[in-house]
């Protein structure tokens, strides 16, 4: 049997595999682009005898592809976001929130971005993940492994920190550390 058939018969037997592991790292919508994409590249291979587990090298093939996805798309979002009015019609919904609204200068920006970074890391990462990449509860759940409550659930609650946090800091005088960014919003999120 040819290294190209053994490649072949392992990356069918390792597709929907490799879906689940390119599923934690990029969007819905690329998951089939990067799986075909690391069988493009297994083919290109010019020695497949030197490579020891081909199964090995196609899921970390898979992986990397995956990531360079991601890296991509991260630098062409901030690439596209020239000011914080941009950045703040990304973060908002139809209808806007009150702490979107009052997100207009550099220094409150600064606060919300504080705000967001507080959040418990769950809940963070949903939030981000809704707010800022604009995700389907139903994306974020997949992409998370999470039940879409539980998402509705961190989105709300994010949303709340928030929204609180921004109320109180505007209450505050206009410096504001790291340690009482933590005490107006209740405590250490981590």
């Amino acid at each position: 049997m040819s290294n190209d058939t053994v490649f072949y018969k392992i990356y069918l037997a390792s597709r929907k595999s490799i879906s689940r592991l390119v599923s934690r790292i990029v969007p819905p919508h690329e998951i089939e682009d990067i799986v075909q994409e690391t069988y493009v590249r297994i083919c290109q291979i010019e020695h497949k005898e030197t490579v020891s587990s081909p199964k090995s090298f196609m899921f970390k093939t898979a992986r990397n592809l995956a990531l360079d996805y991601q890296k991509q798309a991260n630098v062409k979002r901030l690439d596209n976001v020239d000011d914080i009015q941009v950045l703040e019609q990304l973060l908002s919904d139809d209808n806007k929130d009150e702490m979107y609204e009052s997100a207009l200068t550099d220094s409150e920006f600064s606060h919300f971005c504080e705000a967001v970074r507080l959040l418990p890391l769950q809940c963070r990462k949903v939030f981000v993940l809704k707010k800022v990449y604009g995700y389907s509860q139903r994306e974020i759940a997949e992409q998370l492994n999470l039940s879409e409550s539980t998402v509705e659930k961190h989105i709300a609650n994010g949303m709340k920190r928030c929204a609180l946090f921004m109320r109180k800091i505007n209450h505050q005088t206009p410096t504001v550390t790291t340690a009482s960014a933590k005490n107006i919003a209740g405590g250490s999120y981590e």
